[in-house]
């Protein structure tokens, strides 16, 4: 990801959305990366470029840019993150003016204009976008997040640490939960640019659970990089990951009146334990391949209104439109305030299924097209059809193949996972699998879902 691609993806998203008469606008945001320095300017001279004027918010999450989308009337979102990766990585996730992301066919069509000539079809110097400042963004977005909070309650006399991994929630999340009334314990709200996700955030909360216990806090949240995903910590410093989230959720709307659908919506990485859950609450688990946007495509398909993965997205469509880590956290602490028991007893609904994951890193070509590991999975669904499940596949954002099985036994989950990993990881040192060579016009692949 370099300045050269994201200002042809400007080039290429400003004229595929620049239709009509009208003055077309983009609002651009992006997380703390040092990287968004160089990406955010390419992306709005690209932009300008294709006649759209540009709306610079700096900082937010993720769900904020979709959010001021729609408040603004933009014809298109944009944000600059590469969520829970490193700071060496970055992507760029786009939202329609509806808030959601693009469809897969849509990405393509923009892919296949960045492929294309835009010379040609740039506008003249009169027609030209301008580039501006919104200053009270982060204020607009706050706003937003409390009002998915009942009104009348209050977090006065719950001390929460709040975990923002140096990332683009840094100032808005102790801010949200502060004027809600809590006493809040800050951390990883020191972004440098190099810092973002490193020993902190969603994937690796240990720092939050510790600080949880230290503070005696009622609750531990840990957000990632770009604050559309969560993990929270019990008040004994236990993990709290999106299926039991998501169960928690789920029975407050049913119990309420508001769930709708009669189903929830996660992804095939959500354990076995939470599909039980549901179906004793006569409810349906209605499964999708992992990336949020897939889960908001189908719960727009069934009209559901909760949905989420097991790495912590959650989206409430009565509130937001994509995944929001803080406004997840919110009803969380809502049921905490509402029954006033301690999160370990409220945030644990159901026994999860033993179940393991190992992410395999590879070089060049993907080792799942080796006929020898393929063969292996099959046999490995085979044996565990009746008892369990396998699910083996690459992830969106960076070459890494995950496996994860689960089953009723921990001893043929560990068994499975680690003869499957080492299959995979051995068949991909040794470059069984020949590179397919890349085309010299080829494009790079708009950034897909966190995976």
């Amino acid at each position: 990801m370099d300045a050269s691609t994201a200002l042809r993806l400007g080039q290429a998203a400003g004229r595929f959305f620049n239709r009509g008469s009208y003055r077309h606008r983009v609002v651009i945001g992006k997380d703390t990366r040092l990287s968004g320095y160089m990406l955010e300017p390419a992306l709005t001279a690209g932009f300008v470029g294709a006649g759209m004027d540009v709306v610079l918010v700096g900082p937010l999450p993720t769900p904020a840019i979709a959010m001021l989308t729609r408040s603004l009337r933009a014809d298109l979102g944009v944000m600059i993150s590469a969520s829970h990766n490193p700071f060496e990585d970055n992507g760029i996730k786009l939202f329609g003016p509806d808030g959601l992301k693009l469809s897969d066919a849509e990405e393509a069509q923009i892919e296949a204009l960045m492929a294309a000539d835009l010379s040609a079809q740039l506008v003249g110097p009169s027609r030209l976008g301008r580039a501006s400042r919104l200053e009270d963004a982060p204020g607009r977005y706050i706003e937003a997040v409390k009002a998915s909070f009942p009104k009348g309650r209050s977090l006065s006399g719950m001390r929460i640490v709040v975990d923002c991994a140096h990332g683009a929630a840094y100032k808005v999340a102790p801010t949200v939960l502060w004027e809600l009334g809590a006493e809040v314990v800050p951390v990883g709200v020191a972004p440098d640019g190099f810092n973002i996700n490193r020993e902190c955030g969603s994937t690796a909360p240990a720092r939050m659970a510790e600080l949880v216990r230290e503070r005696r806090a009622d609750l531990g949240i840990a957000l990632d990089g770009d604050a559309d995903r969560l993990v929270l910590a019990d008040e004994k410093g236990q993990i709290i990951d999106g299926d039991q989230i998501l169960a928690v959720i789920a029975q407050s709307l049913q119990e309420q009146g508001r769930l709708q659908g009669g189903a929830v919506v996660a992804t095939v990485m959500s354990n076995l334990g939470l599909e039980r859950f549901l179906h004793g609450r006569r409810l349906k688990l209605l499964r999708t391949k992992v990336g949020d946007r897939y889960v908001s495509e189908r719960m727009r398909e069934t009209g559901c209104n909760l949905g989420g993965e097991q790495s912590g997205h959650m989206i409430l469509s009565d509130f937001g439109t994509t995944g929001d880590g803080l406004m997840a956290a919110l009803q969380v602490l809502a049921m905490l305030a509402e029954e006033g028991r301690p999160a370990s007893e409220v945030c644990r609904r159901f026994t999860p299924l033993p179940q393991r994951l190992v992410n395999v890193r590879y070089a060049g070509a993907s080792p799942l097209q080796d006929a020898a590991v393929q063969a292996a999975i099959a046999a490995a669904e085979k044996r565990l059809e009746k008892r369990g499940r396998v699910l083996i596949r690459p992830s969106g954002t960076e070459p890494v193949i995950r496996v994860m099985a689960e089953a009723e036994e921990e001893s043929i989950v560990e068994e499975t996972v680690h003869e499957l990993a080492a299959l995979i990881r051995a068949r991909a040192a040794a470059g069984a699998v020949a590179e397919r060579p890349t085309p010299e016009n080829s494009v790079p692949e708009l950034a897909g879902e966190a995976g």
